[in-house]
């Protein structure tokens, strides 16, 4: 297969200092001196390719009904196509594995493993693994840890979403019921089960700091989700969590910069202006300085609204705004090969007209994952 050797001309080109004209060539997959045939992008935008750190969009494309999950490659096939759609080169593909059942469950949670695995050798761009775990399943450690080393999950989150609060209150969970139809058990057998997890609560530390250490000797890189104090923000410090997914208030916020843990906010949050469930504006964290990567979380358009909302509220530049969607997300991840487009780092490009903002192609790795409209004809007619 013979790999594309382009030099963009013409077009703004967004680099550490902010946009310039300057020519950006690349070849091998690689951003690259100069060289390549010419591509006259006058008029678009060539911005890096997004980092998406944690996204769960793809359960649409998965599971479109209840029960409509028969074929996950060409769901994930269909998600690829999304991603690359929203400029997306490198994706966190962000699977639970949870009590709640269903395409949560940890049965499909392998299923989706396998599914990724087979997927990724055939897709342009970077899909990569995440696995969600709830910390109360205490019985289910060690099938997490053997599917975590088997198909070499690079990012665990923890979280814990059982209703402690009712539950210690002698209360039914609220939507039990739906719950339970969707982890196939009864109500009664899902209740026995979150009261079980619920007054084991105490060995969970012990537990969950061991295997913590486990994780950590892979290699494998650890997160908390939704923390809302400093004393959250501190326990998960303790555990080696370094990333802090779209902590809830703004204590948890200062509390994860103050203890050096990367924080992760949400896009659809950004985009929206305000969090859907009365949480912390990311917006007000962004503006205080308390933001080091943005996630699609579940709407993959809105990782490259929000970077383009930043900068037009005034919050930063453009280069600082896009930091957030590119160079931020993969420094966190330990990706040093992407995020900016700098010479030797990897192809991964995303071309926008200049005035509409609209997606015009994506580039991942040096290979065409997306392109639409008239961008096409630059391509083809070499030097137009």
């Amino acid at each position: 297969m013979s790999e594309l050797a382009l030099r963009f001309v013409g077009a703004d080109v967004l680099g550490p200092e902010g946009l310039t004209r300057a020519p950006l060539s690349f070849a091998d997959g690689v951003v690259c001196e100069g060289g390549g045939r010419d591509v006259n992008l006058a008029g678009y935008l060539v911005l890096p390719g997004l980092v998406d750190i944690h996204g769960d969009g793809f359960e649409r494309h998965l599971a479109m009904r209840r029960g409509a999950m028969k074929d996950l490659g060409a769901g994930l096939r269909a998600a690829e196509a999304e991603l690359a759609a929203n400029g997306v080169t490198t994706a966190v593909m962000a699977q639970f594995f949870s009590w709640e059942g269903g395409y949560r469950g940890p049965d499909f949670a392998s299923q989706f493993l396998e599914a990724l695995a087979q997927a990724a050798r055939d897709t342009v761009t970077d899909l990569r693994r995440q696995l969600r775990f709830e910390t109360h399943m205490l019985d289910d450690y060690p099938r997490f840890e053997a599917l975590v080393a088997k198909y070499g999950v690079e990012y665990v989150v923890f979280n814990d979403h059982v209703p402690h609060e009712r539950l210690a209150k002698g209360l039914v969970p609220r939507r039990l019921n739906g719950m339970a139809l969707k982890s196939r058990r009864s109500p009664e057998t899902l209740h026995k089960l979150l009261q079980k997890m619920h007054d084991e609560r105490g060995l969970v530390p012990e537990a969950l700091r061991g295997l913590s250490a486990r994780l950590l000797a892979q290699g494998v890189t650890l997160g908390s989700h939704d923390d809302r104090s400093t004393e959250d923000c501190a326990y998960w410090r303790d555990m080696g969590v370094t990333l802090a997914e779209f902590p809830e208030t703004l204590v948890a916020g200062e509390a994860a910069r103050a203890l050096g843990t990367g924080v992760i906010l949400g896009a659809p949050n950004v985009v929206r202006g305000g969090s859907h469930n009365g949480n912390v504006s990311a917006v007000d964290l962004i503006a205080m300085g308390l933001c080091d990567a943005l996630a699609s979380d579940y709407h993959y358009p809105s990782l490259r609204r929000a970077a383009f909302f930043v900068q037009e509220a005034g919050l930063c530049d453009l280069a600082s705004a896009w930091a957030l969607v590119s160079s931020g997300p993969a420094r966190l991840l330990g990706l040093q090969d992407r995020g900016t487009l700098a010479v030797g780092k990897r192809a991964d490009i995303m071309i926008v007209e200049a005035e509409s903002r609209r997606m015009a192609a994506t580039i991942a790795g040096g290979r065409i994952s997306y392109m639409a409209g008239d961008i096409a004809k630059r391509f083809i007619q070499s030097g137009s």
